[in-house]
């Protein structure tokens, strides 16, 4: 079968070098047994490396011309099972349920709670989305270990008091522990994109009690207008907001991104900790 072309709609750059392969095959760690999902497997490269280590893959491919080359590639190949769906519209819960999955996800040579792993390459366009969606299902995985463009590790990874500190860095440091991994130039794609991209490992923090659709509305509408305080961003959505400030200890004239996790969940008066 001919491989299709990328596609420059849906950010579609393949990953093609062996060595990078095979940096994110370590750092992902799989064993035989366990359940990895895999966003966007694009051609299969690292489809096929993982499942030599008798992992059950769950790749979910969004492009329908992808889908008959990998479902040939992996033909016979009882532990990839290859699911045509957008991510953003896929229940993992329901996926990692159903009859055809559900055994596999129970299977595993490793002790310890019964999660998937996820590993994705994620083009910029959905980053927020899928970090949101993957944040609020977190539960469901061990790991993540994700290849995004530099410029949104950049983001992701933002100290208090950086530029680039907005509110993908606070969802990301809400739920999750974060590692930076390595760096991966243009030149290990096909196509070769303009960028480099980054791969970072995520390990879910617990769920906690707190509100997380309260909070994620608060950061978000906090840092709605970066050049402007804390107090005029909050103060349309929290009329009490300059005493929320001071029980918080927090100066109304400070900018959202300089921040930290814990002010803004104390913000919230909640401890996402105690919960």
């Amino acid at each position: 079968m001919k491989k299709p072309f990328a596609k420059r709609s849906l950010g579609q750059n393949f990953l093609s070098d062996p060595n990078y392969v095979n940096k994110i095959i370590s750092a992902l760690d799989p064993a035989s047994g366990e359940t990895i999902i895999e966003i966007g497997p694009g051609r299969g490269a690292l489809t096929e490396r993982l499942a030599e280590s008798g992992a059950n893959i769950i790749a979910i491919e969004l492009d329908r011309d992808l889908v008959p080359l990998l479902r040939e590639k992996f033909h016979g190949n009882k532990n990839i099972h290859i699911v045509e769906a957008d991510v953003l519209e896929t229940d993992i819960a329901e996926l990692l349920d159903d009859p055809k999955f559900k055994i596999l996800n129970f299977r595993s040579e490793r002790p310890g709670p019964r999660t998937a792993k996820l590993v994705a390459n994620l083009p910029y366009y959905i980053s927020t989305a899928i970090l949101q969606k993957l944040a609020g299902q977190r539960h469901l995985f061990s790991e993540l270990v994700l290849m995004f463009q530099r410029e949104v590790v950049e983001r992701i990874t933002a100290e208090p008091g950086s530029s680039e500190r907005g509110f993908l860095t606070v969802l990301a440091e809400a739920a999750f522990e974060i590692e930076r991994l390595t760096d991966v130039p243009p030149t290990a794609f096909r196509p070769q994109p303009k960028i480099w991209s980054s791969v970072v490992r995520l390990r879910p923090k617990p769920v906690s009690g707190i509100d997380e659709a309260a909070f994620m509305r608060l950061v978000s509408t906090g840092f709605n207008q970066k050049r402007k305080t804390i107090l005029n961003n909050l103060k349309a959505l929290y009329p009490n907001v300059s005493e929320m400030l001071e029980t918080a200890g927090i100066d109304p004239k400070r900018r959202a991104e300089t921040l930290t996790i814990e002010e803004w969940i104390s913000l919230l008066g909640r401890d996402i900790e105690d919960k």
